[in-house]
């Protein structure tokens, strides 16, 4: 998708934390009904959780508009979880969650690198809704036959090897 880039949000900045969470309420409260007390967590807060933001310049006197977010967990040495990973219903098709993808890979395989040995690979796991499989077996994820739900909605698991060097 052309003019989007991601950019990392620093938690402790108030305003830009108030925009990943816009998106991801708009997607997961407001169009899937999930409850507002499961959306936020306290995760969202903790050290070496980072949020990132697709964004895509509009020439307007805000200059940017925000596409989608995912956030990435520290699970460990070794260990990367991907999380509410929200794509804008207006965004949805144009590329935004690959390029999201890509770059919570790359931010996974930063964040480990003055941690790990620079041949080890890195555990990517996430929980996907089942309406998403199909988007994170393109991406080379291998998913998980066991199904459960969270939050009402049904999910299964997916895991990605994350080699230095190329994801």
């Amino acid at each position: 998708m052309p003019d989007v880039h991601v950019v990392t949000v620093d938690a402790a900045d108030p305003q830009a934390v108030a925009r990943v969470h816009a998106i991801r309420f708009e997607v997961f409260v407001d169009e899937q009904g999930v409850a507002p007390s499961d959306e936020l967590d306290d995760r969202d807060y903790e050290p070496g959780t980072r949020h990132l933001l697709a964004v895509r310049e509009t020439g307007s006197s805000n200059g940017v508009q925000d596409l989608g977010t995912a956030r990435l967990l520290d699970d460990g040495p070794g260990m990367a979880h991907a999380s509410r990973v929200a794509v804008r219903s207006l965004a949805r098709g144009l590329g935004v969650g690959r390029v999201l993808m890509t770059a919570l890979e790359r931010e996974a395989l930063a964040a480990h690198a003055d941690r790990c040995d620079p041949a080890d690979e890195i555990r990517m796991v996430l929980s996907a809704q089942e309406s998403a499989l199909g988007f994170y077996a393109a991406l080379g994820y291998a998913v998980s036959t066991k199904r459960y739900q969270e939050a009402g909605i049904w999910h299964r698991d997916a895991v990605k090897m994350l080699r230095p060097g190329g994801s």
